[in-house]
């Protein structure tokens, strides 16, 4: 998996830092870097105007004096604020500290005064604890007064490992080095970094290969030599057979999903249904395959017929048994197996037994409500996700403006690119049938989860308001032409 798209965790970060050092950086001239980055991402987005520097006491202070000499040899009128003393800083820090010629005044709310601009260089990604006192006062107040605030690393009191806020307040702009933090995507953190820009201050991409990172943000860089595409010698056989279980009387998420298989690429998608369902589901689906379920063991001669590549069960299936049983029975079958939605919740009161019956591909996909129901409920989401999936064996895809995607081997990917309007009934219906067209062409699973939730969230921006879950498979043929060119 490509490292364009890592994200680091802090401590990664720090392990970069150190590995550049170490081939022959000066921690002067990787502070410097950042600094001027800073600087000119300011530059693009406004005029010379007043600007105060809020500066900590350790490396992000150190960015924002570098920041601040270059803004003022520019022409801006630069006053810097900082929180403890001079005497205090040291290393690349005070190095640069000692090259800026203007005064330093304590930082307080009232270095305020006058100004247009407010860059947020008190702690970044450097505090682990709530952000307090007087720091929190001052950033408080340049919100409630409506100032900009540019944040350099990520907001003060933002956790850039989780996203998590501890007193942290919105930036319009956060600028970044080398790579993205997990922080900069999760909720709330990706909202409280504004635009998040990256920028390159010298760290060799080799410090990768060292770091070997396992976390990244969901791109087409990562998946799409692995896409699915059709050629001269496709026919609806080869590019797979699709089995989801439909339920009644909640007959409209199996459907939806169906036809998100199809759109995803499944050469045949067949829904098994209830006898009393076949009316519904045979009036509303042409090129979907409808077999109806008339004896009780109508479903598993079904899943011995081994054209069947991938199979789903969850959308509109309810949570009784019968449901538990077929869910099971896919499992036992030893096919790509996608459990959605109900089918999640029919295991609640075991999830033990749905652990135990993954013994290969496995992919679960669950929002917030359903995932409590199996899994540990506490801590950050990143850490919750990656333990469910060592935990049961199966992919997890966490669902949510800030998906979070897992696999058992530790490798997690996190999405950024659903909007708002993701939110709406049958949504997660379609998304599940897209993982299963995806599957059924025998793409790698884990990219298989990680496409999908891209593709759904690329489906929604492309039609905007207004958007119903329905609206979504006729979406993708124009996201996947995209892609394909």
């Amino acid at each position: 998996m490509g490292y364009q798209k890592a994200l680091l965790t802090v401590q990664q970060m720090g392990e970069a830092d150190r590995n550049a050092i170490a081939s022959g950086i000066s921690s002067i001239e990787l502070m410097e870097n950042a600094g001027q980055a800073v600087a000119h991402e300011i530059q693009q987005r406004w005029t010379p105007s007043s600007v105060v520097v809020l500066c900590g006491p350790g490396s992000n202070g150190g960015d924002g004096f570098v920041t601040a000499r270059l803004l003022a040899n520019a022409g801006w009128i630069v006053r810097i604020a900082l929180l403890g003393s001079f005497e205090h800083l040291s290393g690349a820090a005070k190095h640069h500290a000692e090259l800026w010629l203007g005064a330093v005044v304590p930082l307080d709310p009232s270095v305020l005064a006058g100004t247009m601009l407010v860059v947020d260089a008190i702690f970044g990604a450097g505090l682990d604890r709530v952000l307090e006192g007087v720091a929190k006062e001052t950033l408080a107040l340049a919100t409630k007064r409506g100032m900009p605030i540019v944040a350099v690393d990520v907001p003060s009191g933002l956790m850039g490992n989780t996203g998590e806020s501890l007193g942290a307040v919105g930036a319009i702009l956060t600028v970044t080095f080398f790579r993205k933090k997990p922080g900069h995507l999760l909720l709330p953190g990706r909202t409280l970094c504004g635009e998040v820009v990256v920028a390159d201050i010298g760290i060799p991409g080799s410090v990768l290969s060292v770091i070997d990172p396992d976390t990244f943000e969901n791109a087409p860089e990562l998946w799409l030599a692995e896409l699915p595409r059709p050629h001269e010698g496709s026919n609806k056989y080869t590019r797979g057979h699709a089995l989801i279980s439909g339920g009644y009387p909640m007959t409209g998420a199996a459907r939806m999903a169906a036809h998100a298989a199809a759109r995803a690429g499944s050469g045949l998608t067949t829904i098994a249904v209830p006898e009393i369902a076949l009316p519904i589901y045979a009036a509303a689906l042409t090129s979907i395959l409808v077999h109806p379920l008339v004896k009780p063991d109508d479903f598993d001669f079904l899943l011995n017929d081994r054209r069947f590549l991938a199979l789903l069960i969850g959308p509109g299936s309810g949570t009784g048994e019968e449901t538990r049983c077929r869910a099971l029975a896919m499992l036992n079958s030893g096919r790509s197996t996608v459990i959605d939605a109900d089918a999640i919740t029919a295991f609640k009161g075991d999830p033990v037994e749905l652990f135990k019956a993954i013994t290969g591909t496995c992919i679960l996909t669950p929002h917030e409500g359903e995932f409590n129901r199996l899994f540990d409920a506490s801590g950050d989401k990143l850490t919750r996700t990656r333990n469910a999936a060592r935990m049961s064996g199966a992919i997890i895809i966490l669902k949510g403006s800030d998906t979070v995607i897992a696999a058992p081997d530790g490798r997690v990917i996190i999405n950024a690119n659903a909007p708002p309007t993701l939110a709406t009934a049958g949504a997660g219906d379609v998304l599940g049938g897209i993982v299963l067209g995806l599957l059924v062409q025998g793409m790698d699973p884990f990219l298989a989860a990680a496409a999908a939730v891209w593709l759904h969230g690329e489906a929604a921006n492309q039609f905007g308001p207004g958007l119903m879950a329905e609206d979504l498979p006729d979406l993708l043929p124009a996201v996947f032409r995209k892609l394909y060119e």
